[in-house]
This record gives C-alpha cells, sequence and structure tokens, in this order.
C-alpha cells in the first residue's frame, strides 16, 4: 500500500558558508543630502508657526555657508527676506529658528 515518492533535488553545496566574514569596512563620510520636499516642509511649518507673525528669525545652512536672516515671505523658488534679499530654496539646505 505505500507508494513510493519520487526524490527531491538538492542543489550543489558551495564551501563559502562563511560569506559573512568577507566584509570590507572603510571610511564613509556622512553625505549631506538636500531634499527638497524636506526643505518645503521645513520653510511652510516655519511660516505657520506661532512664532511667525510678520517676520522670523532664522538660521538658514546653505551649500557653502551658514547665513542669519529675517525673512519675511516666500515664493515658488525663493525666500524673501526683510531687506529685500531672495535666496534661492534650490540652494538651502537646512532652515531652522535662530535662538
Amino acid at each position: 500500500m505505500s507508494k513510493k515518492l519520487p526524490s527531491v533535488f538538492a542543489g550543489n553545496i558551495l564551501d563559502t558558508a562563511a560569506h559573512n566574514q568577507n566584509i570590507t569596512y572603510g571610511e564613509t563620510k556622512e553625505k549631506v543630502e538636500t531634499n527638497s520636499l524636506n526643505i518645503n516642509r521645513k520653510i511652510s511649518s516655519i511660516f505657520s508657526s506661532s512664532r511667525y507673525v510678520y517676520k522670523a528669525d532664522v538660521e538658514i545652512t546653505m551649500k557653502d555657508q551658514t547665513i542669519k536672516r529675517r525673512i519675511i515671505g516666500r515664493n515658488s523658488v525663493h525666500l524673501i527676506t526683510i531687506d529685500n534679499e531672495l535666496i534661492p530654496i534650490s540652494d538651502i539646505i537646512d532652515i531652522k529658528f535662530s535662538d
């Protein structure tokens, strides 16, 4: 009554079972990544904050420098300062309220 079942194919086992030990370590530099959606969210949160009435003192980290400015508005591509300076949003890496 017992039927003989077909044999199961077993693939060749290679002798590289210790592959987790073949890892090289090196120096990694933290890459600053500009995420335009994240920057736009931060800018929107500054303008919708209770600390912002007409102007906001902010610290802006750009690709080559960090500046402190008093911003009063924005358009689709620039932040507008109280001194009528236009700061390109695409150059901004980080923005936060200055203390």
